[in-house]
Order: C-alpha cells, then sequence, then structure tokens
C-alpha cells in the first residue's frame, strides 16, 4: 500500500513515505526481539537522566534552501546551518532621500535615477545640492553638475557637504561605498583660526580633487587665496600637486606666488599651510633691513606659544649685525568673569659705532608693562589690580623699535599695584594695599629732579563706614542730634626716592621714609530757614614716624647740623570748621515762539569758617651764628609733614555757576525743547585770615570749563587773581594793587584747554553715533601715551593689526562723492606774572586728521606746533592704499630728533600676515 502526505506550502517541504509487506517465516523471533527492546526502553526512562561529555562543535555546513527528505526510519538525513561569518554586510547604511524641482526619473535600463533642476540628495551626514545629479543605484554612485541658462550661463554649481566639510565645484562624482570622489574646479574655504571670518579664511581652488577619504583630499593645479574672488583673484599661491587634510594643513610641492595672474619671483620648492583651527605654535617670520647706524638687521623674529586655553605667551627678538640686540616676551592671558591682563617685558642692549672711537657707547635699558583687571563678579568683596609702567627713562626715547615712536613724548611713567578687601559686617570696612611708581624721563626734569623716582612700597589705607551714634541706623536722621557722625582712616606709607642708576639695588632703601597718619573726622549737618544748609565738623589727626631730625649749629664748622634719631615719635593735632550754603535759580524766559526759549542761571554761594590752634609744643629752638633764634621742629623731613605752627583763624567763601540755555529743537516732529550747557562750571573762591598780621586776603582763585559746538569742542580754564601788589624784587606787599596804580585784581597765573574734534559722520543723517570699544591691552596707551593720534600713530603692525574693510562691495556712486574725514584739535596755553615775568609757560597748538581720498586711498597726519620754543612738534604723516588682500603703508617723520620713514606691504589675512615686505629707517640722533 502506498501512502502520500502533503505538507502546506508554506513550509517549501514535500515528504513521501512508501509501506511494503514484511514477510518472515520465523515469527517468533521477530516477537521476542519487540519485546525486549520495550522492556529496555521502560526500564531507562524511569532513570534519572545523564548528559553526555560531548563537546558541542558548531556546524559549518550551508544549510539548503529546501529541507533534505526524511528516511523511512524519520531520521534526517543532513542539515545544514547558514554561516553568518562570510555574510557580507550590506553597502548602504542608511536610507538615501532625493527631490527635484522639474522632474525624478528613474531608469530601469540603466539602472540609474535622474534629477533635474533643483536637485538634492540626503544620505547620512552627505548632503549633495546641483542643478543635475545622476544617480547610479547599482553602483550606490552619484553624479553632480551645472545648468546652462539660455545665455549660456552656468547656474546652480554643485554644493557638496560631508560633515563640517563644504566644497563647492564645477561637477563631481561621488561613491557612497567607498566614500570617494573626484572633483572638479572645487572652492573650499578653511578657517585659519577660531571665530576667523571673511579674509582671514584660507580659500582653495583646484581644478581636479580626488578625495580619498573623510580626512585626505590630493589637489591638482590648485590655487590658495585669502582673496573674497575664489575664481578671479587678486593674489593667490598656485602649487602643481598638494595634499590637503581640512582644518589640519595643507602640504604643496612647487609653489609661485601669483599677483593678478602674473607671476612673481618668489616661489618655493616646497609648502606648507597650517589649517588648525584655533591657536596653535609657530616661528614669527622677522623683517630685515638695514640701517647706517646699526648695519644689517632682523626684527622681530620670534616663536609664539599657547599656554591652555586662557593664556599665550611670544617671545621675540632683534639682532643687529654692529652688536645690538632686543629681546620680548608678551603674554597676554583672559577667563571671562574672571579676570584678564597681560605681561610685557622688553630689553635692548644698544651699541653705538665701534670699540675704540670716541663715539662709541654701550647702553642697556628695558621696559616691563604689567596689566591686570578682576571681574566685579568674580569676588564682590576683593579685588586686585595691577597697572605697572616702569623701566629705563631712556628706553622709549632711544629705542630702536619703530613702534615706540609715540611714546618719546612721554614724560612721566607711572605704576600702581593694589588688593583690597572689604568687611561688609557693621560697622563696614575697607582695607587696602597699595604698591606705587612714579618716575619722571624727560632730560629737564631729571635736571631739576635728580632723584626722579618715586615709590611707595607699600601704602596701607584702611577706612570705617560713617557712624550716626545717636540715630537709629535704618531711621530717617534730622536735626543736629541725630546727623552727627564721626569715621576713622589710617593712611601708612613706605616711601622712596632714588634714581635710575640705584632703581632696584639696595642703595634705592637709602632715603625710605615711614609715615603713617590717624584721621577721625567728625561732622554733622541740618537746615536753617528752610533754605540754608549748615555743616560743622570737628577733625583730630595722629601722625607717627619711626625718626626724626634734631638740629644745632655748630661754631666750629659755622654750620647746622642735623642729628637722625631713630625710634617712634608722634605728634596730634586738630581743626573745627563750619559752613552754611543755599542754592539760588534764575530763569530768564524769552518766550516759547523764540529759538531761545530760556536762559538758567543756578548760583551756589557758600560761606565757610575754619580754626585751627598753633601747636608750639613740637617746637625746638637753637641760636645761629649771629645769636639769631632759630624755630624749628623734630619732624621737619618727615613723610607726613610737620605741626601746624601758628593759629589759622580764616573765613572763606565760594560761588559756583551753572548756565544753561533751553533752545527749540530743529526738528519740528520734537515737541520739548533740549537744554544746552552755556558754562558747566565757573567757581570763584577766596578767602581772609584773621590771625595773619599781613596779607589777609588770598588770591582770588577762578576756574570753569564747558562744551561747545554739539560737545565736539571742551573748553577749561583757570586764573589767579591777587589783590595785592609787589615790589620792585617781586615780593608780595601789604598794599592793595588798586592802592599802588594798578588793576583791582592783578593776574598771576592762567591755563587753557581746548579740545576739538570733529568728522564727516557729524553730518551725517539719522546716524546714530557708535563708541568705538577701546582695547584695553593697547601698547601705546599702556606705555603712558594719548589715546589718540596726537603724538603720531606705532609704526609696528604686528602690535597695532590693519584696518579691515568690511564685507561687500565698496560704496561708490557714480553721481556722488563720499569722502570721510575726521579732525583733531588740542590747544593749550599757561601764562606766568608772579613777579612781572609776563610769559607763557607753555603754548602750543596739537593737530591730527585722516581722510580717504577714495574708497581705497587714506592719509593723515599729526603736527602740532610750540609757540614758546617756536618750532614744530613731533610731526607724522600717514599714507595707506588697500589693494584688495593686500595693505600698503608708509608713515613718515620728515624732521625733528625723531626723523625716520617707515614702508610696509603685506597680506591682511593673518593666516599669510608673514607675506610681508617692510623697510624703514632708524631714527637719526641728535
Amino acid at each position: 500500500m502506498t501512502t502520500e502526505t502533503n505538507v502546506p506550502l508554506d513550509c517549501h517541504t514535500f515528504t513521501k513515505i512508501g509501506y511494503k509487506a514484511l514477510q518472515s517465516n520465523k515469527h517468533y523471533v521477530l516477537f521476542l526481539c519487540i519485546l525486549f527492546v520495550g522492556a529496555f526502553t521502560s526500564t531507562a526512562q524511569e532513570q534519572k537522566v545523564v548528559p553526555l561529555t560531548v563537546k558541542a562543535v558548531q556546524d559549518t555546513i550551508i544549510a539548503p534552501l529546501f529541507l533534505a527528505p526524511l528516511e523511512s526510519n524519520g531520521v534526517v538525513k543532513d542539515s545544514v546551518a547558514t554561516d553568518s561569518l562570510n555574510q557580507k554586510p550590506p553597502l548602504l547604511l542608511d536610507k538615501i532621500t532625493y527631490k527635484a524641482k522639474d522632474y525624478v526619473r528613474l531608469s530601469q535600463k540603466e539602472n540609474k535615477i535622474y534629477l533635474y533642476n533643483e536637485a538634492e540628495i540626503y544620505y547620512q551626514d552627505t548632503e549633495l545640492k546641483a542643478g543635475v545629479i545622476t544617480m547610479d543605484y547599482v553602483k550606490n554612485e552619484v553624479y553632480a553638475g551645472r545648468l546652462k541658462d539660455s545665455l549660456g550661463n552656468y547656474t546652480q554649481l554643485p554644493y557638496f557637504k560631508q560633515g563640517s566639510q563644504i566644497v563647492i565645484p564645477d561637477s563631481i562624482r561621488f561613491n557612497f561605498d567607498t566614500q570617494k570622489a573626484i572633483i572638479f574646479n572645487s572652492r573650499t574655504e578653511q578657517q585659519a583660526a577660531a571665530g576667523a571670518l571673511g579674509s582671514d579664511a584660507m580659500k582653495v581652488y583646484a581644478e581636479v580633487t580626488k578625495k580619498e577619504n573623510d580626512s585626505v583630499y590630493f589637489l591638482s593645479e590648485a590655487k590658495i587665496t585669502t582673496a573674497e574672488d575664489t575664481i578671479n583673484p587678486d593674489y593667490y599661491i598656485r602649487v602643481n600637486k598638494a595634499k590637503f587634510v581640512p582644518k589640519k594643513k595643507v602640504i604643496a610641492g612647487f609653489s609661485n606666488i601669483y599677483i593678478e595672474d602674473v607671476p612673481t619671483p618668489i616661489f618655493m620648492p616646497f609648502a606648507y599651510f597650517p589649517l588648525a583651527v584655533g591657536r596653535a605654535a609657530g616661528v614669527l617670520m622677522p623683517s630685515f633691513g638695514n640701517d647706517p647706524n646699526t648695519g644689517y638687521f632682523l626684527q622681530d623674529m620670534g616663536y609664539y606659544v599657547p599656554l591652555g586655553d586662557y593664556a599665550d605667551i611670544t617671545f621675540s627678538g632683534d639682532f643687529y649685525t654692529n652688536g645690538s640686540w632686543g629681546m620680548r616676551a608678551a603674554s597676554v592671558y583672559t577667563k571671562r568673569y574672571k579676570y584678564r591682563g597681560n605681561i610685557n617685558f622688553r630689553y635692548e642692549n644698544q651699541v653705538r659705532s665701534q670699540k675704540g672711537f670716541s663715539d662709541y657707547s654701550l647702553s642697556k635699558n628695558y621696559n616691563i608693562q604689567i596689566s591686570h583687571s578682576q571681574d566685579t563678579k568674580a569676588s564682590p568683596n576683593s579685588r586686585f589690580s595691577a597697572s605697572v609702567n616702569l623701566g629705563s627713562s631712556e628706553f622709549y626715547r632711544n629705542s630702536l623699535q619703530q613702534r615706540n615712536l609715540p611714546n618719546t613724548q612721554n614724560n612721566t611713567l607711572s605704576s600702581s599695584i593694589s588688593y583690597s578687601k572689604t568687611f561688609p559686617a557693621y560697622p563696614s570696612v575697607n582695607m587696602s594695599l597699595t604698591a606705587t611708581h612714579s618716575q619722571l624721563t624727560s632730560p629737564t626734569a631729571q635736571e631739576d629732579n635728580p632723584d626722579n623716582i618715586t615709590m611707595t612700597l607699600p601704602t596701607l589705607q584702611t577706612s570705617m563706614e560713617r557712624i550716626f551714634p545717636f540715630a537709629k541706623r535704618d531711621g530717617i536722621k534730622k536735626g543736629f542730634i541725630q546727623n552727627i557722625n564721626f569715621q576713622y582712616d589710617l593712611n601708612a606709607q613706605n616711601r622712596l626716592t632714588t634714581n635710575d642708576q640705584d632703581f632696584l639695588t639696595s642703595r634705592m632703601f637709602d632715603n625710605a621714609r615711614f609715615g603713617a597718619r590717624h584721621r577721625i573726622p567728625i561732622s554733622t549737618n541740618f537746615k536753617v530757614a528752610k533754605f540754608f544748609s549748615v555743616s560743622t565738623s570737628a577733625n583730630y589727626e595722629d601722625v607717627w614716624t619711626l625718626e626724626t631730625f634734631e638740629q644745632r649749629f655748630d661754631p666750629e664748622t659755622n654750620t647746622v647740623v642735623r642729628d637722625t634719631i631713630s625710634g617712634f615719635d608722634r605728634f596730634n593735632q586738630y581743626n573745627f570748621s563750619a559752613s552754611v550754603g543755599t542754592t539760588i535759580y534764575g530763569t530768564f524766559d524769552f518766550g516759547e515762539d523764540k529759538k531761545i526759549q530760556a536762559i538758567r542761571h543756578i548760583v551756589r554761594p557758600s560761606i565757610s569758617y575754619g580754626y585751627a590752634p598753633s601747636f608750639d609744643q613740637f617746637y625746638d629752638q637753637y641760636l645761629d651764628g649771629n645769636g639769631n633764634v632759630v624755630e624749628y621742629t623734630r619732624f621737619q623731613g618727615t613723610l607726613n609733614g610737620v605741626p601746624r605752627l601758628g593759629r589759622s583763624n580764616a573765613l572763606s567763601f565760594s560761588v559756583a555757576n551753572v548756565l544753561e540755555a533751553k533752545v527749540r529743537d530743529k526738528d519740528s516732529t520734537k515737541l520739548e525743547a533740549k537744554k544746552i550747557p552755556l558754562l558747566s562750571n565757573l567757581n570763584i573762591s577766596s578767602a581772609y585770615n584773621f590771625e595773619s598780621d599781613s596779607l589777609k586776603l588770598s588770591p582770588l582763585n577762578l576756574n570753569g570749563g564747558t562744551t561747545i559746538l554739539n560737545n565736539k569742542m571742551s573748553i577749561n580754564f583757570s586764573a589767579n587773581l591777587d589783590p595785592y601788589a609787589i615790589d620792585n624784587n617781586g615780593t608780595r606787599i601789604n598794599t592793595l594793587n588798586i592802592n599802588n596804580g594798578g588793576s583791582l585784581l592783578r593776574l598771576t597765573r592762567a591755563q587753557t584747554n581746548i579740545t576739538y574734534s570733529i568728522s564727516s559722520d557729524m553730518f551725517g543723517k539719522n546716524k546714530d553715533e557708535e563708541e568705538e570699544e577701546e582695547d584695553p591691552f593697547d601698547y601705546v596707551a599702556q606705555s603712558g601715551g594719548r589715546t589718540d593720534d596726537l603724538f603720531g600713530r606705532a609704526d609696528s603692525f604686528q602690535d597695532r593689526p590693519m584696518d579691515s574693510k568690511p564685507d561687500g562691495d565698496i560704496e561708490n556712486p557714480r553721481y556722488g562723492t563720499k569722502i570721510p574725514w575726521n579732525f583733531r584739535l588740542a590747544y593749550t596755553a599757561g601764562y606766568n606774572n608772579r613777579a612781572r615775568e609776563n610769559t607763557f609757560g607753555n603754548h602750543s597748538l596739537m593737530f591730527s586728521g585722516d581722510i580717504e581720498l577714495s574708497p581705497r586711498w587714506k592719509v593723515g597726519g599729526s603736527s602740532g606746533y610750540d609757540f614758546q620754543n617756536s618750532g614744530f612738534t613731533l610731526t607724522q604723516l600717514r599714507f595707506e592704499r588697500n589693494l584688495g588682500s593686500f595693505n600698503m603703508r608708509f608713515n613718515w617723520t620728515p624732521f625733528g630728533q625723531f626723523k625716520r620713514w617707515f614702508f610696509f606691504i603685506g597680506i591682511d589675512a593673518s593666516i599669510l600676515s608673514d607675506l610681508k615686505w617692510e623697510n624703514r629707517s632708524q631714527p637719526i640722533r641728535n
């Protein structure tokens, strides 16, 4: 009998079993075998299952698509498992999405997809946009190209982006599997530094680019430039072959610089262009030249090193063939919301002439600058700050560096390092520790003051807040009693004077003086008759010193001998004062229909009375050689002066004036008039001493100031007017000047300062003025120079980056003219006539300005005239030409002690700032 069994189709397994009749002559034998097997099987099922110790081995036989047929005994003939080790992974790891504006056509015959007009393909981090894209979905390869319009112009250039890398070629072939690509006429932009934009970015153009992987590109016939136009750049570096690693470097073979497609003689057998994002250590290329005084030289050769994320340091030096040399170290550090600062150290070893000649000289000059400022949010109750500028007095005037030209006019170097701490608990106490330095640098000042350096090491200042003992702390204080208050402050100094030779040696402490002054002021104030403010005060001082000076006359030498007495000593003194004042308002109305609607005059008169006793107990006497009695105090020559000798009983008065005008605004849309200051302040003061036996009336002091021309011109003035006459020797006598045949008051001193600033922006319409943020590390300002250019500008462009033009087209209308310009002026005059000198101590006019003759031409200059000495001050002429990617400058000081010139041409972009040419003259010293 034959039976056929069908398995469901979804098993994909078909089994066919056939049965045949079994024939045997010995039926009992078969029956006994069946009984034996059944008994053995029953016994095994009742026992515990014991696992076999055979080690399992993975079957490596590949299973067929269909299961093997079963034998008649029901056992599978062979079973094969699928091997997963040799299985090839899928080629595409993500879904590809695509679209196009006009059409998307699928060709099964060519196994390709065609996308036309604004085609886009996205796959993982790869983005491709182009006018036309062809994708082979068998090879997983895509081709992208441009579109040509009816005028023959190409549009919709391919845009290829993978990760953060962007390439804009003419056409590209890219394989999704291998990630390799062939790019034709590619243009890419690499940022040279963190935050670099525009011309500071490196542009790479190549006719053929082979993308090997995500980090390596091979270029053929490439152009490297920082110009905005990569198709027709004004300059580029042409390389035949190069290896390009994005964000890291470009390694090129033979390279040649082209300017306006014209090759230059500047070439390199190989080139390396670093493209690392952020700061990186590197060599600073020097500038070279020749000078008759110093010979051939290399300047500003150095090395830059970043120090972590918050600081850096630059080492540079100068070398001259005559033996002169200089070295510099500069470091800048900053941490947001914490602190910022910089440190500059400069040293110059200057050799003049040759050894053996009469004019040979060797000078060693140095300068140290330190600036540190702490953010107020970092520590509200403590603060550390530093502003240091110290060194040789001759450093700026004799420096071999052109950048120090504006600083040659500085007469003083000053420094200050301070730490302050506030204890906020009531009563709050503020303490500060300060070290200061002041140094005269001009030759005239050094002749008048041989010890031209004054330092305090240190100054301790302590003050306690004002305390009102008779009033509640948070209540309103009324009347004489409740307004009584007192304070306490301490000022202790260790002051020393020295000169350049002894500075920073142990001899600088020979003239050190220590002194401390304690003050306790007590005051109160109240109203009288509603309109008068009355205030009274008393002040107590206690002065300490660690040495005093006794004096005696020595008849043998006929001189006064001063003996220094070491040890603690002190004196105290006190005084009383009271004042009454009020405020008077006067308004002159002219009518709202007038241009000047009103003028307001504010007068603040005040009268003060002061009394101070004489402290004769601190004075001693000795007899001189003529038998005259000489009175002196042992505190003469100490730091905080001497006790008061003679009683003071004086009445003083002052009048403060403010004059304002109310003017109708030119803008008719504004309803309210605007206020214009006619006289910002005019103060008059004098005093009368009741205790003086003569010359009781003090000179009249007058000072004032105002701003005019829309706050562009500032005028300040001061004068002294003496009511007493003088004799033929120029000494004041107890006779009023008007009674001596003169005027009521005699002008003895006058000073005026006028500054004026104007620019073309003032005449623009609806233009808001934007204040430029000052550079906190400006070298000229840190050196004590002016923040403007009235003393000239620094010639070195390493410390002062070149001004960059804004992005976009330069505004230059055909039928219009736009010439930006600016002008600054400063006038100062000082008049002296104390003893009929009738002379000007200083009288000079300084001016500076710039004008842009065209969008790319700029000229400027600064100069001045000294009317007292009948000569021009430091004069500088400046010329600047913007050449697109280049910048050319020429600075010239045509005459004077610091006669010199400086020429520079170089690339604006910081990454190629070493591609420059400089030539300069050294200062001609008289």
